[in-house]
């Protein structure tokens, strides 16, 4: 998926709403090109010297541009409680784990320990994601540090409590067991078979339920994969510290795109 011209003119304006705030008299790039340096440096990953070469601009230049936009951009992100509001009004929503990875962690004493997810074997952030049955974006959490468990960081986040309180169904995966009963999660594998010494298989009724759950957290998936498509996301290379505003700026741009 490309980025819309929505989005891209939702950002520009917002560039010269901040200019003319600060009463900018003159400035290298139009807020149109602004926003395009920006977009091709969230959605490609294009590095600061590439970019500078392209604009042909410094790049300190580029820094403080894609700095100035990023803040923009995550002040216009939505919080829970607008995204609980939108998603009240969906039949059910989708709630759905992912790891973005990073590679700027301290290694000495033990620090990346909080970083280092044990399922992905990787050290990166974790972020949960609600999105609509169709699959379009409601909400993206500020990051955790990746070996928080899906389950623990939507309660920290306080999503289980929002969708309880306000009883909005949703579907999620087994790393949300126990969620509660507005959480439907699939079925589990029984326990092991003394006698055998394997897990019981599923009875036909159970494998049906959990592939028609399957179909329903199909579109959850699809948004995590256009997470990913940011490239920008995929390995974030900044300080751990500072993704909440990257991920958040992402998000702004992702909804706009619709």
């Amino acid at each position: 998926m490309t980025v819309s011209s929505r989005a891209l003119g939702l950002l520009a304006d917002a560039l010269r709403a901040h200019r003319n705030q600060r009463a900018t008299r003159w400035r290298k790039l139009s807020a149109g090109r602004q926003a395009l340096l920006v977009v091709a440096y969230l959605r490609k990953g294009e590095t600061y010297a590439d970019l500078a070469c392209g604009f042909e601009i410094g790049t300190s230049t580029v820094y403080r541009y894609v700095r100035e936009a990023l803040a923009l951009l995550a002040a216009m992100a939505p919080t829970l409680e607008q995204a609980i509001e939108v998603a009240s009004r969906k039949a059910f929503v989708i709630v759905d784990g992912s790891l973005l990875r990073i590679d700027r962690v301290g290694m000495a004493s033990g620090r990346d320990r909080p970083y280092y997810s044990g399922k992905h074997k990787a050290h990166g952030l974790n972020v949960q994601v609600i999105a609509d049955p169709v699959g379009r974006l409601v909400w993206i959490s500020p990051p955790l540090p990746g070996a928080r468990h899906d389950m623990g960081a939507a309660r920290d986040h306080g999503i289980i409590e929002a969708l309880t309180a306000h009883e909005i169904p949703a579907v999620a995966d087994t790393a949300y067991q126990g969620a509660g009963p507005m959480v439907a999660v699939p079925q589990r594998r029984r326990r092991i078979d003394p006698d055998t010494g394997r897990y019981r298989r599923l009875s036909r009724n159970q494998r049906e339920v959990n592939a028609a759950h399957a179909r329903r957290r199909g579109p959850g998936e699809r948004v995590n994969a256009e997470l990913k498509n940011w490239k920008v996301l995929r390995k974030i290379r900044s300080c751990p510290a500072r993704a909440a505003e990257l991920v958040a700026a992402v998000q702004t741009l992702m909804i706009a795109n619709g």
